[in-house]
């Protein structure tokens, strides 16, 4: 009976060799070098894909991936790291030392905080934490001079975090469905603190889940249309009709409700 649990437990990750992961290297249409091991239901980073450290882009998204390994340090030419929908609890400090990232996502995990180290990536423009378990940021994000996008919707925020309104160069923040307490938000600049709602393929849903969010669509069309033709203000819908717990729904880069 034990051995039996014991070879059930064994198949529960996939292994994945050098070979492999060398398979699923593609190059983009700018020619970057991209390394794809999303959907492969890995609990682990393969310690095989240290040899491709020279990545540009790596996209381990989608998976069972519960820790990110130390030597995520060495692929210091990655621009690009995608780890949402996974089991992630924490981050390495190690993340630190990806200097030339530009996109960081780890949207839908369960993050209950982050390392002050991630203040380090001055070359980041988007960072998306939404669906986590977040109630604040390290202030040491108040540094990334080069973030444009922000994505934290989705957590525990009970207050905005005021520091972000000093980056410079930071057009979007993401708050939806945050149990902030209402307080007012004095800005400068035109940051826009709005609705979003996250793009998904249709083959991703199930049948009525589609049918859910065309029939949501149209809705917001209509208030739309009844708002623009009145010039009266309607108040925005959030999504009523979430995917339903059959749908193996990817999370992708966040957009703005217009």
């Amino acid at each position: 009976m034990a051995k039996g649990t014991k070879a059930k437990r064994k198949t529960k990750s996939k292994k994945i060799t050098l070979k492999m992961a060398q398979n699923c290297v593609e190059l983009t249409l700018d020619g970057k070098r991209r390394l794809d091991l999303s959907f492969k239901g890995i609990t682990a980073v393969p310690k095989c894909v240290q040899k491709l450290f020279h990545m540009d882009e790596v996209d381990l998204s989608r998976n069972m991936i519960r820790k990110i390994p130390d030597f995520i340090a060495q692929f210091i030419k990655m621009t690009v790291l995608d780890l949402h929908s996974n089991y992630l609890e924490e981050l390495p400090v190690a993340i630190g030392y990806l200097q030339n990232l530009k996109v960081l996502n780890l949207c839908n995990n369960r993050l209950t905080s982050l390392p002050s180290e991630l203040g380090l990536l001055n070359k980041l423009q988007t960072l998306n934490l939404g669906l986590n378990q977040l109630e604040a940021l390290p202030a040491s994000i108040g540094a990334m001079e080069e973030l444009r996008h922000i994505g934290l919707s989705d957590n525990r925020f009970t207050r905005f975090p005021g520091f972000l309104l000093k980056l410079k160069k930071l057009e979007s923040i993401k708050m939806d469905r945050n149990p902030i307490i209402a307080e007012k938000i004095c800005t400068e600049k035109p940051v826009s603190i709005s609705e979003s709602f996250y793009l998904v393929k249709e083959s991703f849903l199930c049948k009525e889940c589609l049918k859910r969010c065309q029939a949501e669509r149209k809705e917001r069309l209509l208030i739309d249309e009844r708002r623009d033709s009145t010039s009266s203000h309607c108040a925005k819908m959030k999504p009523k009709y979430p995917a339903c717990g059959s749908c193996h729904v990817p999370l992708l880069e966040p957009e703005s409700a217009q």
